[in-house]
């Protein structure tokens, strides 16, 4: 592995994110699959430390709460080369193995969060189209008694739980979705950094969630500068 780079400022120039290992797929392969209600994993330093502390510094100026699509975002070299490494076949080829699901040929859609407000958090299941979904947290630290996603047995409750996790930083969540992968939270105000990645079942959903993102995001702006 090659050691990191400095964090702060020199962890942005260009060829720190190029030398780096984001993810440490060992503590993937090492992590126990849980089965009930659905299959899932809870993986903390996922990131290492060095690692987080790069892609803090690098992290996407997120003002406004919802999910982005890493395209309507102003994303760094650091943050980029973290993109490109998630995103890449050594990570999809860990995941399909342990969820043992098929990932071969699915496209891979990332959004990312900077913010939590109010309607956050709401119960739910994934859309259909979703194979697997990954939530990665760079949270340096997490005191607030929301924003702690709970894997449900219904959607009925959050106090119907099967876990708890934290959104500490470097943990990743990953689970198979299922017409009953229920999870939701508490709500949660102010800063709260999570990357979202999905296997989804074809191209067609990445392009139709990229247009739905943007048009949330224009309205949001719209409405923002009105006030």
């Amino acid at each position: 592995m090659m050691p990191f780079p400095p964090s702060g400022d020199k962890a942005r120039g260009g060829c720190y994110g190029r030398l780096m290992n984001f993810l440490d797929l060992d503590r993937v392969r090492a992590a126990t699959l849980e089965t009930d209600p659905f299959p899932y994993l809870v993986v903390p330093g996922f990131i290492p430390e060095a690692a987080r502390a790069a892609l803090s510094g690098d992290f996407p100026r997120i003002d406004k709460v919802g999910s982005f699509p890493t395209t309507s975002l102003d994303i760094g070299d650091t943050f980029a080369a973290f993109l490109r490494e998630l995103e890449g076949p050594a990570f999809r080829d860990v995941m399909a193995a342990k969820l043992q699901i098929d990932l071969t040929g699915r496209p891979t859609m990332v959004t990312v969060r900077g913010q939590s407000g109010a309607r956050d958090g709401n119960i739910h299941s994934d859309s259909k189209t979703k194979l697997v979904t990954v939530l990665i947290y760079l949270n340096e630290s997490w005191e607030a008694p929301g924003g702690r996603l709970r894997l449900l047995r219904s959607p009925n409750s959050l106090d119907d739980m099967v876990a708890e996790v934290p959104p500490d930083a470097g943990t990743l969540l990953a689970f198979v979705v299922t017409p009953h992968s229920w999870h939701g939270h508490a709500p949660a105000f102010g800063p709260r950094r999570v990357i979202q990645l999905n296997w989804v079942t074809d191209e067609s959903v990445v392009r139709r969630e990229q247009a739905r993102h943007s048009f949330s995001a224009k309205v949001k702006r719209l409405l923002a500068f009105a006030k």
